[in-house]
């Protein structure tokens, strides 16, 4: 092992580490692993930054403001609105979200697709009176599935791509992942619907059994003249019971005050901690003539034209460890916290004081042009189907058709793909479906820096000949193994890499090992390449390898523990149908 190989592994094993830790942001400890490399002398200056003119990058980021635009077109909605009825058997519900959720990730983003579809299952729980652990689950994985279809379904596909028309000369086309995706989501879905969610402990979460669409935490402020100003907080108990709403507590003066307040006269300026749904709490703060938190020096929300919005906090947020009062939202963009959902938890904390975590559902209020911008600068998530944004359903087929004529000019080859998702995009931006906020916005950066970032150290792991040591040792621990052995093997490690690390870190760390060993026991590198496209993608055994995963957290009420319950299996099938699929369609 040379000095510079030495050198490499042990910046890999800090990054590695640290990005399984998850202490740190993973783009700042991608960007840190950059200069340090450049810094070794393992990467030459005026290559650390072409990572980021990576055609991968750009159609990275061009993807998801494609799928924005369909979604605001009402296109998705025309397909997801028909798909739920509480009436049906649950194996069937779950294998028709999950058919549904696949289908949608192989055409837009799999983490739009699911904040789409969450909703409409959460919706579907509370019908039914069921708990919606049983359920979010097989959803999130049947997502993860979908987006193994084509080549813009998962950042990997595309990770992997390019890299094949680095080191082979021609990408893969928008279709060469259908084959094996096909089979593998089939089986999957088949396996999440029939026996996977069984697997799942049917536990109480912020849709209870007992048919609430979502129990949040909130406060509302007494204003002045309030009918409930003179009154005890037990006087209300009657209101609150006819609007299905638990008044927990009371806060004076910026504090909470101890147990339920029963007997405590309320005064102006108080706030009172609710729990229950959005539409509940909304209709107890009108009958008890109530306003919104962060609104004494705004004139008050409550006189203006509102939206209700529930919101997921994903993984990257900016959001994530900040409280509300810290950001102050309200004097930024006339929107403000109302509530806040965690896994059905109380809290002794006031609400905006509360440090945001990921998987947390956030209860947002204020006027209909205000949320979008919100939502966009906290990086939340708004759950589609409890917004009241006006679609522009009148553009729907128009951006169907835009799109389809995109991928067309790419599947021709006529031109390439981020030049066609690019024509689609100004295509979106002179029609209004999208606006020039979405632009930058709906870009998850730090994905893009991570992935700028790791390009160039990826590239060092081949040109120092780690790529090939490593591969060596795959290739000595399975000397006695056929090329399909060789590539279960590969694909294993791959799988379990993704599990703990970000799966575009799998990808572009796995893709050159995947050809190193191709060429050490001269097989056709295609095969193997397909296999980590599929490994990396394939993460089911832990909230944290992959963002769907770590969204339905909060609303299934789900630990770290549950995950491998079915994911283990599911990993077990992905293996056992790839690995023929993957030699058939792509020969050793």
């Amino acid at each position: 092992m040379t000095t510079d190989q030495i050198m490499l592994f042990g910046i890999l094993v800090v990054l590695f580490g640290l990005l399984v830790w998850g202490r740190f942001r993973y783009d700042l400890v991608a960007f840190v692993a950059l200069m340090v490399t450049v810094m070794a002398g393992l990467i030459a200056p005026e290559d650390a930054f072409h990572g980021f003119g990576h055609p991968a990058v750009v159609i990275i980021a061009l993807v998801l403001i494609v799928s924005r635009g369909l979604m605001n077109s009402g296109a998705v909605e025309m397909i997801a609105r028909y798909v739920t009825r509480p009436d049906r058997a649950l194996p069937v519900h779950i294998g028709i979200m999950a058919v549904v959720g696949a289908v949608l990730s192989a055409i837009i983003n799999n983490v739009a697709a699911l904040a789409l579809l969450m909703s409409l299952d959460m919706d579907a729980a509370r019908k039914a009176k069921r708990a919606v652990s049983l359920t979010l689950m097989p959803l999130s994985f049947g997502t993860i599935l979908g987006g193994m279809i084509t080549l813009i379904g998962t950042p990997p596909n595309i990770v992997i791509a390019q890299y094949r028309q680095d080191v082979l000369g021609a990408p893969y086309s928008m279709f060469d992942f259908a084959p094996v995706g096909i089979a593998v989501a089939t089986a999957g879905i088949a396996y999440v619907a029939f026996l996977g969610w069984r697997l799942i402990p049917e536990r109480a979460d912020t849709i209870s059994l007992e048919g609430d669409a979502g129990l949040y935490v909130a406060e509302a402020r007494v204003k002045e003249g309030s009918k409930s100003i003179g009154q005890s907080v037990g006087e209300l108990y009657p209101v609150a019971d006819d609007n299905d709403v638990s008044i927990l507590g009371l806060a004076r003066q910026g504090k909470r005050l101890p147990g339920f307040s029963q007997a405590r006269e309320i005064r102006e300026g108080d706030f009172l901690v609710l729990e229950g749904d959005p539409k509940q709490i909304e209709a107890f703060m009108g009958a008890a003539e109530l306003d919104v938190i962060g609104t004494e020096d705004q004139g008050g929300l409550m006189g203006k034209s509102l939206s209700l919005v529930e919101a997921i906090v994903p993984e990257e947020s900016s959001v994530v460890g900040r409280t509300m009062l810290g950001l102050r939202l309200i004097q930024r963009h006339g929107v403000t916290l109302l509530g806040l959902s965690r896994q059905g938890r109380r809290f002794r904390e006031r609400v905006g004081h509360l440090p945001i975590k990921a998987g947390d559902l956030l209860l947002l209020i204020g006027p209909d042009k205000n949320i979008a911008a919100a939502s966009q600068w906290l990086g939340v998530l708004p759950l589609e189907n409890r917004r009241l944004e006006v679609m522009q359903r009148t553009k729907a087929f128009l951006a169907i058709s835009i799109f389809a004529a995109a991928i067309a000019l790419s599947v021709m080859g006529i031109t390439s793909l981020a030049i066609s998702l690019g024509l689609c995009v100004v295509a979106y931006l002179l029609l209004g479906i999208i606006s020039g906020r979405d632009f930058y916005a709906l870009i998850e950066w730090k994905v893009i820096v991570l992935l700028a970032c790791l390009i160039p150290v990826a590239g060092a792991l081949e040109e120092t000949g780690g790529s090939e040591l490593i591969a060596g040792q795959i290739v000595n621990l399975t000397e006695n193994l056929p090329a399909w052995g060789v590539l279960m093997v590969l694909m294993i490690i791959t799988m379990t890499l993704s599990d703990f690390l970000n799966n575009v870190a799998t990808a572009l760390i796995a893709a050159p090992i995947g050809v190193s060993v191709a060429n050490s026991i001269g097989a056709s590198p295609d095969p193997f390449l397909m296999g980590v496209a599929v490994a990396a993608s394939c993460a089911f055994l832990t909230p944290i390898g992959h963002k769907n995963n770590t969204i339905i957290m909060g609303p299934g009420n789900y630990r770290f523990g549950d995950y491998w319950r079915m994911g283990l299996m599911l990993e077990v099938i992905v293996i056992v149908v790839a690995v023929p699929m993957i030699a058939w369609v792509w020969p050793f």
